[in-house]
């Protein structure tokens, strides 16, 4: 099996739905951000072997084909997407690793982007029946017994005792940190917008009076502590040898498992037992985790059953302070880790999506 290194990552900033970013199509989102991805990281377009995208919302095609065409990458990659929800954008990155280790390419580019503010509005046929419009798939076989995303949570929520305020208070934490880290942020941020921003807009000077008047979704589910939806792009670029003189994260483990879909949000916990036990690795050796937060039930719990409460987790914020494009939120976990993380480090990802599905990874960094 040959070696695989991620040596570069990038993003946009995360664009509330209907801000900064909403006049951008997803080829615009993500095109830019490749282009400055691969002309940061040491390698030549011509080289790049393989374009994989992770994108949720899109109306099918092959949008990975056409962001390949936007951006400056040859005409010779085809570009592969892929749609697992929210895990997609980690799980291209695993994807493209694999690739890699395998020797079917020695430079793939992987990530993900999503336009909540663009998103097609679909039209449902059943035989002899009136067309129904809709604009998110059914992600169980029985859509009328699927359970919604907020509902999830709340009943999260209930089955670990988090009240609304331990909600809310994890969501001011939240806001907090990003607030402080605008600045720190700048290097991984790739300005692709017609505002000029180089900062996540989303982050606001939270707390808990502003959270109790946020409308709720669900019981103690409210706007203030689930992640908004939003625009983003986010890629990495993979190679078969690490780059003279510049950081490197080479994956320690990586897994993708089913769980109960009606407690979506928790199916990380099984991911991440698994990356733990086949890297042999604990908890205590973790120096920093970036965990999904797309509801702060959902992470609380993650972390909690996890044993990694303690852990140095999402220390610039996390997705309660940026938002969620869904295709590109896994990828932003690991273009965290490769900002903040130094050689010697260990970093672990972790995200959930709809329907029951859960990944995470373990990461090393290396110069």
């Amino acid at each position: 099996m040959q070696s695989a290194y991620i040596v570069g990552a990038k993003r946009s900033i995360v664009s509330p739905i209907n801000g900064p970013l909403s006049s951008l199509k997803i080829n615009e989102l993500a095109a830019p951000v490749i282009n400055n991805l691969i002309e940061t990281s040491g390698i030549k377009f011509d080289d790049v072997d393989e374009l994989i995208v992770s994108n949720a919302l899109g109306a099918g095609g092959n949008p990975a084909r056409s962001i390949a065409l936007a951006s400056k990458l040859p005409e010779r990659v085809a570009g592969l997407s892929i749609d697992r929800q929210c895990v997609g954008g980690l799980d291209a990155i695993l994807l493209g690793i694999k690739l890699v280790q395998a020797g079917s390419a020695n430079i793939v580019v992987a990530g993900g982007v999503e336009s909540f503010s663009n998103r097609p509005i679909r039209l449902a046929q059943e035989y002899d029946k009136i067309l129904v419009p809709y604009d998110a798939p059914a992600f169980t076989p029985n859509l009328y017994q699927e359970i919604q995303m907020a509902e999830a949570a709340f009943n999260i929520a209930e089955k670990f005792g988090f009240t609304q305020m331990d909600q809310d208070m994890f969501a001011v934490n939240s806001h907090v940190n990003a607030l402080k880290s605008k600045k720190y942020l700048i290097d991984e941020i790739v300005n692709i917008g017609p505002e000029n921003t180089l900062f996540d807009p989303y982050a606001r000077n939270l707390n808990l009076k502003l959270c109790e008047r946020a409308p709720k979704l669900f019981g103690s589910i409210t706007y203030a502590n689930t992640a908004i939806s939003a625009d983003a792009a986010s890629f990495v670029v993979i190679c078969r040898n690490i780059i003279k003189g510049r950081k490197a994260l080479k994956l320690i483990s990586g897994a993708t498992v089913g769980a109960n879909p009606k407690l979506p949000g928790l199916a990380p916990i099984t991911a991440i037992e698994e990356v733990f036990q086949a890297s042999g690795l604990r908890q205590k050796n973790i120096n920093q985790v970036e965990v999904m937060e797309a509801y702060a039930s959902q992470a609380m719990a993650c972390l909690s059953e996890s044993g990694l409460g303690n852990a140095k987790t999402n220390p610039k914020g996390g997705a309660l302070a940026r938002g969620h494009p869904i295709g590109a939120s896994g990828t932003i976990l690991v273009t965290r880790l490769f900002s903040d993380l130094s050689p010697g480090d260990l970093g672990l990802a972790a995200i959930a999506a709809a329907g029951g599905i859960g990944s995470a990874a373990i990461f090393g960094c290396y110069d």
